[in-house]
């Protein structure tokens, strides 16, 4: 049965074009939940997970106030079909997608990083090197880079993964010496991550796109490496379009890109970073939709596949909650 918390939230969800921005379910089995920042992960006994990627977005590491129409659909979507894709490199966690906004997996020990890796120096990083930087996360950077210009290789940025607040940019040495990782447990991730970019990079170049930057998430479950979380979806990777990403990148124009930075670029201009004191700009149901829009044209390009709504009417938290428990007791 519901809880009062979901059908209030389901009241409250009528009136905002129907997005899932809370939950707050109780399985049979269940031994905990964790609010992210965009999904909520609810554990079952000791061995498996169910995670809900809702229509929250963050930015600048803050959870922005207003949710995004079919955000959640299109993470959930794009991310289970590269876990398929990708599964010859390395176990995922994924088991089944019993909703369009849920995955069910493997619950996996999670390594406190995020294993960051970019191929063109745009982002942060460019915003970290025009500052004057020239080594990020221990990772020597070459003099005259321009915006957006493709590194020679590669190269991985970790960050640490903080529960609350922002993440931090950490080297491999520092991470291997606060025991976030062993020295042959980091290498093993380094492996994997440049081996998912060129996975993702080669997609992405069947359908015009360049995967800019991406992150990874790793677990160990029983001694194994796995990959858990998200994967190649817009809220962890950058795209350009490939035609005109060279010509635009030597008149030093904006690169036509799918991600979330138009997001933050949206914000910055409207005076919002994330620091104290800042306040978000008003996000009108015009902007989010307009969000809504990106994110579903990011879907359709990365996939292939013409992106079908899944039915988010008044029970939109029942759907979820029965479509999980439908699999949970199967």
């Amino acid at each position: 049965m519901l809880s009062l918390r979901v059908q209030i939230s389901k009241l409250i969800q009528m009136n905002h074009s129907n997005v899932l921005v809370t939950t707050d379910y109780q399985f049979a089995g269940q031994t905990s939940v964790y609010h992210g920042k965009v999904r909520d992960v609810y554990a079952i006994g000791q061995e498996i997970l169910v995670m809900i990627a809702t229509d929250r977005i963050s930015a600048f590491d803050v959870i922005l106030p207003e949710g995004i129409p079919y955000k959640g659909q299109v993470l959930n979507q794009i991310a289970a079909q590269f876990l398929d894709a990708t599964s010859d490199i390395l176990p995922n966690w994924k088991l089944a997608t019993p909703d369009p906004m849920v995955t069910v997996g493997l619950r996996c020990e999670p390594f406190k990083v995020e294993m960051v890796i970019r191929g063109y120096l745009t982002g942060s990083a460019w915003r970290e090197y025009k500052a004057g930087a020239r080594s990020i996360c221990g990772v020597a950077l070459p003099e005259g880079m321009k915006e957006n210009q493709k590194f020679p290789v590669p190269i991985i940025t970790p960050t640490t993964k903080a529960d609350e607040g922002h993440d931090e940019n950490i080297s491999k040495e520092e991470i291997i010496a606060q025991g976030l990782a062993s020295r042959e447990d980091y290498e093993q991730l380094e492996q994997y991550t440049q081996a998912l970019f060129q996975r993702g990079t080669e997609i992405a170049a069947q359908k015009g796109l360049i995967l800019v930057d991406t992150k990874y998430e790793f677990g160990k479950k029983d001694g194994k490496i796995y990959l858990i979380d998200e994967i190649h979806t817009p809220d962890s990777s950058r795209y350009f379009y490939a035609e005109g990403y060279q010509e635009r990148f030597e008149k030093g124009e904006e690169q036509k890109q799918l991600s979330k930075e138009f997001v933050r670029k949206w914000l910055m201009e409207n005076g919002f970073q994330g620091k104290t004191g800042q306040k978000v700009p008003t996000m009108t149901p015009e902007y989010c939709n307009s969000v809504s829009e990106r994110y579903i044209e990011l879907y359709e390009h990365i996939t292939g596949k013409t992106f079908v709504k899944a039915d988010n009417t008044i029970d939109l938290p029942d759907r979820i909650f029965n479509n999980i428990n439908n699999y949970l007791n199967r």
